[in-house]
Parts: C-alpha cells; sequence; structure tokens
C-alpha cells in the first residue's frame, strides 16, 4: 500500500522538527542527551526524514538517516539494558 504524497510531506516535516527540537532542547539542557526523549526524537525524526527522502527520490539522505536511525536504536536498547 503506497502512503499519499501528502501525508509523506507531512511525516517529513514531523521528522524535521523532531531532529531540531532534540539538538535545540540537548543544546539548552532542557533534556540530557543520555536520555529516552532525546534518543526518541532522533529516531522518529529519522524516519520522517527516511519516508520523504525514499518519496522524493534523495538516496543521500535516506542512507544518512538509517545510520541516524541505527545510532538511535543502538542507544535505546542501551538505556534499557541499563
Amino acid at each position: 500500500m503506497a502512503i499519499s504524497r501528502k501525508f509523506a510531506e507531512y511525516v517529513g516535516w514531523c521528522g524535521a522538527v523532531a531532529i531540531v527540537s532534540a539538538y535545540a532542547l540537548v543544546s539548552f539542557n532542557a533534556i540530557p542527551a543520555d536520555g529516552w526523549a532525546f534518543q526518541l526524537l532522533n529516531l522518529t525524526g529519522a524516519v520522517g526524514i527516511i519516508v520523504i527522502s525514499i518519496l522524493k527520490g534523495v538516496p543521500q539522505s535516506v542512507v544518512l538517516n538509517i545510520f541516524w536511525a541505527a545510532i538511535a536504536i543502538v542507544a535505546l536498547a542501551r538505556l534499557v539494558i541499563k
């Protein structure tokens, strides 16, 4: 089932907002860099950017955000193991 272009645009913008929010919140000490909120924002942001990048055919962004998401997943797993 293909997603609509409008929905993919929405998901992509949400992803961008999530990543910028994560960076801003950590930069201003509102959340810790080693916490759940930061990693979840990075993960959801990366997934959103992957969706829109696939639709628009931007492989560099897809690859970058696959790594971004993988780092967030590993960090989240480490939080679970703690």
